[in-house]
């Protein structure tokens, strides 16, 4: 099954403050109890977004302007902590296709580009300036280039970072390792029959 190439993201963004974000803060704990990643959406950020009566606390995902966002700009050492996949799943099924930060933990950011999620690292002074763009100009599109590593927005035109093996595999449709497997079902069942163990 062909996948898709992707070259780059666009949507609105958000700007989630912070840096070491860890990966329970994303996604906490207790909503893993799940037999599918389907609805893990609903429960990104949700102690931080919420108290413990389920009132909206200020946080900028609760904010409407920012409510359609697919793009995700935030701080150093993003998604680190323990190594769940539940938290890149929780990010994709609540829309986000792109997250930009100062850099990324090693296996969060393997698990969101094996969903296709690119993961762009900037320097702290583009952050800022992207960050203040996305607050003056809430809704407004923003375009994370995998292929010329840049992010732009408006009259921003912004450096980033992505490691070169995770860039390769998402501009040639190569980002998922099991569709990968599965796509060589023949040649895994001719080297299934010569091994004499199996």
């Amino acid at each position: 099954m062909a996948l898709a190439k992707i070259n780059q993201v666009t949507g609105p963004a958000i700007y989630v403050p912070g840096d070491d974000i860890d990966t329970d803060r994303i996604i906490p704990a207790r909503f893993m109890k799940c037999v599918t990643f389907d609805g893990l959406g609903e429960y990104l950020f949700h102690d931080v977004r919420f108290d413990d009566q389920g009132n909206k606390k200020a946080h900028s995902l609760n904010d409407e302007r920012f409510s359609e966002s697919s793009i995700m700009l935030s701080g150093k050492n993003f998604g680190c902590g323990s190594s769940r996949e539940h938290a890149p799943q929780s990010l994709y099924r609540a829309g986000f296709r792109a997250i930009i930060a100062g850099n990324f933990a090693e296996i969060f950011f393997g698990n969101s580009i094996n969903l296709g999620i690119p993961c762009v690292s900037m320097e702290a002074d583009n952050r800022a300036a992207l960050a203040q763009w996305i607050e003056s100009n809430a809704g407004t599109e923003v375009t994370v280039d995998v292929d010329q590593l840049q992010v732009r927005a408006g009259d921003l035109t912004l450096s980033c970072e992505m490691r070169a093996g995770a860039r390769d595999s998402l501009l040639n449709g190569a980002w998922d390792p099991l569709d990968e497997l599965l796509s060589a079902n023949q040649e895994v069942d001719q080297i299934a029959q010569e091994l004499a163990y199996v």
